[in-house]
């Protein structure tokens, strides 16, 4: 993956999150302490500040520095699940992946999120929305899709874990920010490697 891509990639999911801030905040004000949207946004306006320095880093050194970022500059839960992602991503992933190789590193990544959070999919976490998008990589479906779809069907989950979980059926009827965070990154990456096309 050139280094053009990857400065775009970096780009995109930073537009994301901040073009999504206040979405995200509202979200978390609902059911958890209201302050996903302001940590995702923090986090990813520091990566983006040192974007020339890792995309010309190889993929996996890039992932890797995302990841250490996320982990230092986002507080909460999202922080450390976040950049458990991204560096067990890192591990996992040639420098120029293959549709296939996107779907294995996430099912990595997504053991390690799981283990990180001590949770599991159906929970109303971001893991509802990864699982899914890892299914779709692996089926040939569109993960965009997937993950919107993912994203919509946390909304009549009740929380297990987690600040919503304190909630416990008022949880229900919301959107879990995580998940709707996630969805948003997936649409970002997506967008940047043409539907995550097989041959990177």
């Amino acid at each position: 993956m050139d280094e053009a891509k990857k400065r775009a990639l970096i780009e995109a999911m930073a537009a994301a999150m901040i073009g999504h801030a206040e979405e995200l905040t509202a979200l978390d004000q609902a059911i958890g302490d209201g302050d996903h949207g302001l940590n995702m946004k923090r986090g990813f306006e520091a990566v983006l500040a040192d974007n020339d320095v890792i995309a010309a880093k190889p993929l996996p050194d890039a992932l890797k520095a995302i990841g250490t970022t996320l982990v230092m500059k986002v507080g909460g839960a999202s922080g450390p699940l976040y950049g458990t992602l991204a560096l067990a991503l890192a591990k996992e992933l040639p420098a120029d992946p293959s549709r296939d190789d996107l779907a294995r590193a996430l099912r990595g990544a997504i053991a390690a999120v799981k283990a990180r959070g001590k949770s599991e999919s159906g929970q109303k976490t971001m893991l509802d929305v990864l699982e899914p998008v890892a299914a779709a990589l692996e089926s040939g479906a569109d993960p965009v899709a997937a993950a919107n779809g993912a994203a919509e069907a946390t909304i009549p989950l009740k929380a297990i874990r987690g600040r919503a979980a304190f909630l416990g059926d008022r949880s229900i009827g919301h959107m879990d920010p995580g998940a709707r965070s996630s969805a948003l990154l997936v649409a970002a990456i997506a967008g940047v490697l043409g539907g995550i096309s097989d041959g990177g």
